[in-house]
């Protein structure tokens, strides 16, 4: 495999573990070239970028995760002849969550964009926890946005992984005197109690993210850190201003309840009323009858497969639970009308004998 030319484009950012630069990799053979976000660290950072980079194999192939490039950390030499370890990263032309606000008036972004970008990260947190890793650090500056090829609109990913940790887990660094696993302003009460990573931990993260879109103000802000932790250990919450619509605020106030386990999982407050339905069921309320048409084709498909032998995909489908159909409501005339085209009743004359028709429903 032939080594690709590296050219240092810019500085993006420093973080816990080391720079970030935008470097372009060329072919030396057909010059085709791309743009990485590379993370450096030194020696002392080595275990907690490889760390990172176990996390991000394991995740990779998840849309709403930042993607890796390589499977093992490059080495190289810093401006000083030091050796250095490097994490090759897809790079985010519109930067974190945290620049793109700033270009908001006041950084407050339009609720539309607030419901979407809160749906990604859920979905997001959604592949971590199903892979058994809690984030322990979801914030603005952690989260990058992608500019998407349909109508300007955008895409937010998760990124950095230096403190993420498996379910349960206590990090090295977490003490009494000083109980953090990640950015104090976003963490839950029982991160300061006990330290434990729960996958809650995300969910009261994602409850300050809201409320900090919403108002372009961070959670706590004026509150030092050891007054953010008696107020945390009390069951103090960061305070929603009532000029925020009521379906966000009960969103964000799930999110901050006291006990984990009432803030419910990541997939479950994929379904708060506050975030946008599935495009399917979009579909079904503008046309009113597209679910019962979809119903009655399956219907048929199922009829004339039934002779079939069931693939291994089939059976495996077939063990999993039913779905929940959800009908919405129509005008009764429009509903008559659907009912009709698809239950449609044929008359079929018979052959044999010309006293009565049989009658037959597709």
């Amino acid at each position: 495999m032939h080594q690709s030319n590296e050219e240092f484009v810019k500085f993006l950012g420093e973080g816990a573990y080391g720079l970030v630069n935008l470097v372009r990799y060329t072919n030396p053979h057909d010059g085709s070239s791309y743009l990485s976000a590379v993370k450096n660290s030194y020696d002392a950072n080595y275990d907690s970028l490889q760390a990172e980079l176990h996390v991000l194999l394991e995740l990779r192939g998840c849309p709403r995760i930042v993607t890796c490039f390589g499977d093992s950390l490059q080495q190289g030499l810093s401006d000083h002849g030091n050796k250095v370890h490097k994490l090759q990263l897809e790079y985010a032309s519109e930067g974190s969550l945290r620049t793109f606000m700033d270009k908001y008036a006041e950084r407050k972004l339009p609720e539309p964009v607030i419901k979407d970008f809160t749906k990604m990260v859920l979905e997001g947190l959604v592949s971590i926890h199903g892979h058994g890793y809690v984030h322990c650090d979801i914030k603005p500056d952690n989260l990058l946005v992608f500019p998407t090829s349909q109508d300007s609109s955008y895409e937010i990913k998760i990124s950095d992984f230096g403190n993420a940790l498996e379910v349960g887990v206590v990090p090295k660094f977490w003490e009494s005197e000083f109980p953090w696993i990640g950015t104090p302003i976003y963490m839950p009460p029982e991160s300061v109690s006990d330290g434990f990573a729960d996958k809650g931990i995300d969910l009261w993260s994602v409850g300050c993210l809201v409320l900090e879109m919403y108002t372009g103000v961070i959670p706590w802000e004026g509150v030092n850190i050891d007054l953010l932790a008696t107020l945390l250990r009390s069951g103090e919450a960061p305070e929603i201003p009532e000029s925020i619509p009521s379906d966000a605020k009960d969103f964000i106030q799930t999110c901050f309840s006291r006990e984990p386990e009432e803030r419910g999982s990541a997939f479950e407050l994929l379904s708060h009323p506050f975030l946008p339905r599935p495009q399917v069921e979009e579909e079904d309320k503008k046309t009113g009858n597209s679910f019962l048409l979809k119903l009655f084709n399956l219907r048929m498909i199922r009829g004339r497969r039934s002779n079939k032998k069931p693939t291994t995909d089939a059976v495996a489908v077939s063990e999993k639970k039913p779905l929940k159909l959800r009908f919405f409501p129509t005008k009764t005339t429009q509903f008559k009308r659907t009912l009709n085209k698809v239950l449609r009743l044929k008359t079929m004359p018979m052959k044999i004998s010309t006293d009565f028709n049989l009658v037959s429903v597709n």
